[in-house]
């Protein structure tokens, strides 16, 4: 019966960690979403365009 108690502590010590906490925030990430734009992979959808870079240039700011 102790183990699971033990078992119970473990698992909740895992979930406290929220996913994506541990990545850094790049500075042109915070520029472009303070200006209410968004981070695309791939290219800008039909009526955006691209502002500038988002994640150290690995993605684009796509802008209305």
């Amino acid at each position: 019966m102790r183990i699971l108690y033990l078992l119970f502590a473990v698992v909740l010590l895992l979930f406290q960690v929220a996913p994506g906490s541990a990545d850094p925030i790049f500075p042109d990430t915070a520029e472009c979403r303070s200006q209410g734009n968004f981070c695309r992979a791939g290219a800008c959808p039909p009526t955006f365009t691209v502002s500038g870079s988002c994640h150290a240039g690995m993605l684009k700011c796509c802008t209305k």
